[in-house]
């Protein structure tokens, strides 16, 4: 089967405009007809929402580091099929990844967007945002075009060009490196899409502005951005076979037990690949809001994702029947499985608001911001992992736990901070207590598929115990 046509919209730095370009794309090869499959590189949980929004699809992400570079492949042709092309919006710089603290390996980072272009064989559109820029772009775009000779820059998009002139002088500099120019996007402050600590707000949480947001930013690429020579552009050269979530976890448990997802407004970090992977297990998977209601009829398991629950704290606290529910079945040996806002969500309080106590520590917000991937270990059996299994997460986050020890002997991980003392450089992270798996680190489960066999496996049992 022919793979997909595809490109991939990166940008020289953060803050070119590759999510409105990106996100507009999709949405105005949608209007014109086209089946598009929206992906998203990196640990990224905000974007995709919008990318759903545009497509109608589920947005997902390529991230090669936490799930292999193996999977790349065979997850951006589970994620197209059925579609006609598909649109890739890139991370931060072109090629700019996991940071290496030798300061050596390739010229494109691990988990890159141009390693994973590289890997799908798609053209990257370079999105320049043109502020401050005149005849020295044309050296900009030889260093890019040139630096990494897997990687081929098919096209640019100029990004807030302030007048006929300006685009003349940028046209010419662009003529001269034989890179042409994909579209024209003038300056339009209305379009920028409100943020707050981790990135733009959520589009859950936008909620119709996030529509009338993502609209607009589909009629401005429609009419700037030659889409005829963009989908004569696109192409794709992954030979492996789709992945396939059967595949991954084997047989599914003989029992269907109900595993309730928290979703909500507060709830948004997650993978589409989590709920296949958990259905393929042999789960009857429901999504309830944390926010306003109880746990689902017949729960024999809980995910609590990442999200923004410090956004919504006093409302979390004030739905005293499900803290008390979670509290309840925990203490009872229900598998929970909890990141980063799931593990605030367990704590005793946040920002002084009554959580679910599961965990015994208080968490509150923070002036600086944790984020990196993190080459963890299991440190103790869990519902999720045997000790000692080894992966790659990443954290992102802006909120802290109060008064936590570094020797915490419940600590759900273990991992190395080079930028510490020898012999204090290793983190312990997290909680197993019971069958609850707490942590602020991020996975991906299509990286590492057994722990969703094991958790439902775990929920099966419980459901059968109860």
């Amino acid at each position: 089967m022919v793979s997909v046509p595809a490109v991939v919209i990166a940008a020289p730095a953060s803050g070119s405009g590759k999510t409105t370009v990106a996100t507009g794309l999709m949405g105005a090869l949608r209007a014109a007809g086209h089946r598009v499959a929206p992906f998203k590189v990196g640990p990224d949980y905000i974007d995709p929402g919008y990318h759903s929004l545009a497509t109608g699809l589920p947005g997902r992400n390529l991230d090669a580091v936490m799930v292999g570079a193996d999977r790349i492949g065979p997850l951006f042709r589970h994620g197209s099929a059925g579609c006609d092309i598909a649109v890739v919006e890139g991370v931060m710089g072109l090629f700019d990844g996991k940071i290496d603290p030798s300061g050596a390996g390739d010229a494109s980072a691990e988990g890159s967007t141009a390693s994973v272009a590289s890997m799908l064989g798609a053209p990257v559109v370079l999105v320049v945002d043109a502020r401050g820029h005149s005849q020295s772009l044309a050296a900009v775009l030889h260093g890019f075009s040139t630096f990494d000779s897997s990687v081929r820059i098919g096209g640019v998009i100029l990004n807030r060009v302030g007048s006929p002139r300006h685009e003349e002088v940028l046209r010419h500099a662009c003529d001269r490196v034989g890179i042409p120019v994909l579209g024209v996007l003038p300056r339009m402050s209305e379009l920028a899409v409100p943020s707050r600590h981790l990135g733009l707000i959520t589009a859950v949480e936008h909620g119709q502005s996030a529509g009338a947001a993502v609209d607009a930013m589909a009629t401005l690429v429609a009419e700037h951005v030659d889409l005829d020579a963009l989908r004569a552009l696109a192409a794709s050269s992954v030979s492996s076979a789709a992945w396939n979530p059967a595949d991954e976890v084997g047989a599914p448990v003989s029992e269907t037990p109900v595993v309730a997802i928290a979703g909500g407004p507060a709830f948004t970090f997650g993978y589409a690949e989590h709920v296949e992977l958990l259905r393929a297990a042999g789960a009857d998977v429901t999504v309830f809001d944390p926010l306003t209601d109880g746990l689902p009829a017949g729960t024999a398991g809980v995910v609590v994702p990442g999200g923004f629950p410090e956004e919504h704290a006093e409302q979390l606290a004030s739905n005293e029947r499900l803290l008390a529910d979670i509290r309840r079945t925990a203490a009872a040996g229900m598998p929970i499985h909890a990141e980063c806002a799931g593990l605030l969500y367990l704590s005793r309080s946040l920002d002084g608001h009554a959580m679910a106590g599961v965990i015994d520590v208080d968490a509150c917000f923070s002036a600086s911001l944790t984020l990196g991937y993190r080459d963890a270990a299991a440190l103790h059996d869990s519902v999720l992992f045997p000790a000692g299994a080894r992966v790659t997460g990443h954290e992102f986050h802006r909120t802290m736990l109060v008064d936590v020890a570094d020797e915490n002997p419940t600590a759900a991980w273990g991992w190395r901070n080079p930028s510490r003392a020898a012999r204090k450089n290793v983190v312990r992270e997290g909680f197993v207590h019971g069958n609850v798996h707490a942590s602020y680190l991020h996975t991906h489960p299509a990286g590492i598929p057994e722990s969703v066999a094991r958790f439902v496996a775990a929920c099966a049992r419980f459901a059968s115990r109860d």
